[in-house]
């Protein structure tokens, strides 16, 4: 734990500004704002390249090979369409070609050859393009009258006409991202490839060794990487797989470099950090410690209880609910962490702190507080209206998470009521360019659709909205229950989940995709009990939404001028919160002391992995891997410090969700690594980066190039890479 001296001033610093454009290593910059650091001292730092070799409109810099895909970022590393990113991000894919007699979890995956790369189920990738500022059009559709609700619908309208006119005969992918929390706005036009494949994925015991027990923590043994490729129609179109499809040219791909790392070290990180929450309110950051997160753990912690206990029971199930056991996992983990960070170094009662020296510079100096004054009680009263249904709206969100059949059933259910409307009309998420996207979704579910494992956790989801206070109950299922209580309620609930998991018809497929062609009346009209459920629970949904957009409203007015009083307070130049929008960061390679009296070095090697083995899930070495390490031909990959096989090491890097699989680049801009995790000690870098304990983990490419090469003999993947 940090001198809480240290503590309160890094909050300050986080959650307010940078002074200089160049300070330590926090924030992660739009490519747009590259302008704003400074260069010279990132040269001083090691940087080798200008502004424009990173990013340019020509042809996008080293920028232009990296692209957000599986919820992660990839990097192209050859002219034919090679993508590397992370094994846990390409994991979907591979988890859904994965059968109990070609189990590429556990055995991993290998294409000799183009024909022998597999379809990569549910994925694909966005190119960027340009991006374009349209803040004028977006904020000139608002003025001061209008209320918070009026206020969201207005800059949702227009957003949607931006976009429309973007796409509109176009094979791009649009979207306006909010900056600063409505600031500013920004259009980035992308190009969407459909046709991605596999090409390589190592066993589980490299991708995944380690598993849960080492998520997020230092030291890692753990080589997480695949490769996978992307593929186009012969006229460069984007495209569905299809034999005939060629593989995607982009114009710049990424060298990589096997030179290694030392600490002191120079390395930049692009990516697609998904989101921050650095200029926070007290309020929210008050609802996640006290309610949000304590409730996503209890619950989360449940459905693991039920996805294990299946899994334990039949091996077949096992594969198809590993990848949503990986997701929750990682995300308890992660709660945990955000929970303990929030609490040793009270990040709350800092930030409240902090709000009241705001408050009382604005009370002091008579313009910024006439303009300001209003922000943070404002702020409060919104926090505390979207705080009266607070366990109501988070229950009818959680129980579409909690059962396939319910999510699948709304989807179908809304998308006919929205289809009655002009498309310009209609919920985001719902109009006619998001139907293929929707349609997708509702086939490849199929794949890992467990009705008996569903069944369990809708149970839980209901018995947990049963007990929800009584002024913030679910009428819909109050009505359904009929008040049952005890043993009358658990018999009814049985013969209630029987008949909705024997009668429906949203567990096939044909008749699913059936439904999702069909009007509300028609769809009505069959009696279909989960559609009928999804209908009666629609209402409340419906409510739901519409307080959410107030509050949105509420925030998208306030937070820009809450952003505006911290500037007059203290001055200096901001950057906007991770959003899924292409970032830069850089940073050195160290290690870090997270407690009294211990250091933890900044790489780790192939005699850690041997060290920690087991002979048991997840510490297993596989066989040739143990082959390679006795051998000792290292060649090219051994570190020349340790001198041994590196494996994964530390940087100081700003980044979190999304960044996964960003490459981390030397600064001569080749590829030195892949940024996969942060260290538990820092996972409040969200809310507060710390550059004292703040660590993004990496796997050494060399680690990836000697397992590829020299353990696995796939001669052909290497030679398509370019090597310095």
């Amino acid at each position: 734990m940090l001198p809480r001296r240290l503590v309160v001033a890094a909050v300050l610093f986080s959650f307010i500004l940078i002074s200089s454009p160049a300070v330590a290593e926090e924030g992660m910059w739009p490519l747009y704002d590259l302008d704003k650091l400074d260069f010279k001292k990132l040269k001083a730092q090691g940087l080798e390249l200008s502004r424009k070799d990173i990013y340019n409109t020509r042809d996008g810099g080293l920028a232009g090979a990296i692209f957000d895909i599986g919820g992660g970022t990839g990097s192209f590393v050859s002219r034919d369409g090679l993508i590397v990113t992370n094994h846990h991000v390409a994991f979907g894919a591979i988890q859904r070609k994965s059968t109990v007699e070609n189990n590429y979890i556990r055995d991993g995956f290998y294409a000799a050859s183009r024909e022998e790369e597999i379809p990569a189920i549910g994925y694909s990738l966005y190119a960027t393009l340009s991006s374009e500022d349209v803040t004028d059009r977006v904020l000139g559709v608002v003025n001061d009258e209008m209320d918070d609700l009026a206020r969201y619908k207005a800059i949702d309208a227009v957003r949607k006409a931006i976009i429309k006119e973007c796409e509109d005969g176009r094979d791009v992918k649009c979207r306006v991202a909010t900056m600063f929390g409505g600031t500013q706005y920004v259009l980035y036009t992308r190009f969407k490839v459909r046709d991605i494949r596999i090409v390589y994925a190592p066993p589980a015991s490299i991708g995944q060794y380690g598993g849960d027990i080492d998520n997020w923590m230092w030291p890692r043994h753990t080589g997480d990487y695949s490769f996978m490729r992307a593929y186009v129609a012969t006229d460069g179109s984007s495209a569905d797989y299809a034999e005939e499809n060629v593989p995607y040219h982009p114009d710049v791909y990424l060298p990589i470099s096997t030179a290694g790392v030392k600490e002191g070290d120079f390395a930049m990180v692009i990516g697609f950090p998904g989101g921050t929450s650095r200029y926070a309110s007290s309020y929210e950051i008050e609802n996640l410690v006290k309610h949000r997160y304590p409730a996503a753990i209890e619950i989360i912690e449940s459905m693991l209880g039920i996805l294990d206990g299946a899994a334990a029971r039949d091996s077949s199930v096992a594969i198809r609910v590993r990848g949503k056991s990986e997701g929750l996992n990682n995300a308890v983990k992660n709660f945990h962490g955000m929970l303990d960070g929030f609490e040793k170094a009270d990040i709350l009662g800092t930030k409240i702190a902090t709000e009241k020296d705001l408050t009382a510079f604005l009370k002091k100096n008579r313009k910024p507080g006439k303009k300001y004054g209003h922000v943070l009680p404002e702020v409060e009263e919104v926090f505390d209206e979207i705080m009266k249904t607070e366990k109501k709206d988070f229950m009818i969100r959680l129980m579409r998470f909690g059962s396939d059949y319910l999510d699948m059933s709304a989807t179908i259910y809304k998308w006919a009521v929205e289809r009655e409307k002009e498309d310009m009309e209609r919920e985001r998420g719902y109009q006619d360019r998001d139907s293929t996207a929707t349609r997708e979704g509702l086939e490849h579910a199929q794949i890992n659709l467990l009705p008996s494992v569903d069944r369990v956790t809708l149970r839980y989801f209901l018995e947990l909205a049963l007990g929800l206070p009584e002024d913030q109950e679910m009428k819909a299922l109050e009505k359904i229950f009929g008040g049952r209580e005890g043993s009358d309620r658990d018999d009814f609930m049985e013969k209630y989940l029987d008949r909705l998991y024997a009668v429906s018809k949203i567990g096939d497929l044909e008749g699913r995709m059936a439904m999702f062609k069909m009007s509300q009346a028609e769809l009505e009209a069959m009696g279909d009990p989960f559609i009928d459920l999804a209908a009666a629970l629609k209402p409340e949904d419906d409510e739901r939404i519409e307080r959410s957009k107030k509050f949105r409203g509420g925030i998208q007015r306030l937070e820009p001028q809450l952003i505006g009083a911290y500037r007059e307070w203290k001055g200096g130049n901001l950057y906007p919160d991770a959003n899924g929008t292409k970032r830069f960061n850089w940073g050195t390679v160290k290690g870090y002391s997270p407690s009294d009296a211990v250091y933890h070095d900044y790489i780790t090697t192939l005699a850690g992995v041997m060290e920690k083995e087991t002979g048991e899930d997840p510490f297993i070495v596989p066989p040739p891997l143990k082959v390679a390490w006795e051998k000792k031909d290292y060649g090219r990959y051994a570190d020349r410090v340790k001198g041994d096989i590196p494996v994964d090491f530390l940087t100081t890097s700003d980044s979190t969700g999304g960044n996964s699989g960003s490459p981390l680049l030397n600064g001569r801009g080749e590829v030195i690594g892949l940024l996969f995790d942060g260290n538990y000690e820092a996972m409040t870098s969200d809310y507060l980066f710390n550059n004292v304990l703040t660590r993004a983990i990496n796997v050494d490419i060399r680690y990836v190039l000697f397992t590829v090469d020299k353990v696995y003999g796939h001669k052909e993947l290497m030679s398509e890479l370019t090597i310095r």
